[in-house]
């Protein structure tokens, strides 16, 4: 049976020994929000492994709560924050994902709660990063709704954007992404997907192996990374996760390859160890062939120091800054060719150009902005 779980302040295991801020940060921009962060329902926040969005939306969340909001964060079992906790199902459901009976019923649990808050209590905003659903029933709310495009942009999303968009204030993560929106469709401001680099250690010293990192399938390029480091015999290591419906992939594409010396698969990797790799990796490989919409993993590997050869698809013509943070290439051949260059980029280009860019504060604040744009007169005082 499912369950409602309201759960006090926790802080997350990311930072121990960090100081915990309370009350308004000095960077926000106004008298405090009651913020519902509404995550999707699969994973736990923030995410052990495999979990890109689950990743975004806690690092945002805690943000936000050290800037001094009041953030009640709708989400799976298991999550941990400092802000107020509240799971709606009785598990979560990883290897579920997009299963429209979890999403609708996680979603309208939300709503319920988020209707019934009593005065003095009622939120300012619903920030949704859930998928389809929030957006879809946004009009029901009172409330007004944030929406983060979390997805790239097919034909069948954009209809439904097309048709729903309006019912919310739609933020991208990449310009690329909004690129392909559908015509006439509601401005929508782009804020990068945040990382919290305290996180992530700089590595000026690197090791001599590759690094790739994602889900096991033939559009994210394992395959193909796995033949640009063969062609210069460069050590690579393999790290992610094989879901449902691509061990056949992985048997006939990947797994010939591995032999634990020119080729490692590691399986999903979080936490320390996750961050180990990352930092130091000669450089992450990044053979995508889809419209990636923003690319977490290049986000992680620069706040390491450690540059990104991809090809230009999608968002990485947007968070590779060629020459100065790694290179764009057309294919395998030249991502072989661009291994050779990659002592070239100073590893602390990289962390800076995300310094500049995906810091978790400078998300905040942009999407604080947003939050007091659609947020009714008269907001909340706590």
């Amino acid at each position: 049976m499912d369950q409602v779980i309201t759960a006090p302040p926790r802080r997350p295991p990311s930072h121990p020994g960090e100081p915990v801020r309370a009350g308004r940060a000095e960077g926000s921009l106004g008298p405090p929000l009651r913020i519902a962060m509404l995550a999707p329902p699969w994973i736990s926040v923030p995410a052990q492994g495999y979990g890109g969005v689950e990743s975004v939306v806690s690092a945002l969340t805690e943000a936000l709560v050290a800037r001094g909001h009041h953030v009640t964060l709708f989400c799976a079992p298991g999550s941990v924050s400092r802000a107020t906790v509240v799971t709606l199902l009785a598990a979560s459901h990883p290897d579920e994902i997009e299963r429209s009976i979890y999403e609708v019923d996680h979603v309208g649990q939300a709503f319920d709660q988020i209707d019934l808050a009593i005065e003095g209590e009622r939120f300012d905003v619903v920030h949704d990063h859930s998928g389809f659903t929030g957006l879809a029933m946004a009009g029901r709310l009172q409330t007004p709704m944030v929406h983060t495009l979390h997805g790239a942009f097919t034909p069948e999303t954009a209809s439904f954007y097309a048709r729903h968009g309006h019912k919310a204030a739609l933020v991208g993560i990449s310009q690329a992404q909004l690129a392909t929106a559908p015509p006439g469709l509601t401005p929508i401001a782009a804020i990068p997907n945040p990382i919290d680099l305290r996180a992530w250690p700089l590595q000026e010293r690197k090791r001599d192996y590759l690094l790739w990192v994602g889900r096991i399938t033939p559009e994210k390029g394992p395959q193909r990374a796995i033949a640009a480091a063969r062609l210069v015999d460069v050590p690579l290591v393999l790290a992610g996760v094989v879901q449902p419906g691509h061990q056949e992939f992985f048997d006939r594409e990947i797994a010939p390859h591995i032999d634990g010396s020119a080729v490692r698969y590691v399986g999903e990797i979080s936490g320390a160890v996750k961050r180990s790799l990352f930092a130091h990796a000669r450089g992450l490989l990044m053979p995508i062939r889809w419209a990636e919409p923003f690319g977490m993993v290049m986000i992680e590997a620069l706040a390491c120091g450690t540059p990104v050869i991809a090809f230009p698809e999608g968002a990485a013509r947007d968070v590779i800054d060629d020459g100065r943070t790694g290179f764009l290439v057309a294919d395998e051949r030249g991502m072989a060719d661009a291994i050779g260059h990659l002592h070239r980029i100073r590893p602390a280009d990289c962390r800076d150009w995300v310094r500049r860019t995906c810091e978790v504060d400078l998300a905040a604040a942009a999407y604080e902005r947003v939050y007091r744009a659609v947020a009714p007169r008269g907001l909340t005082r706590v």
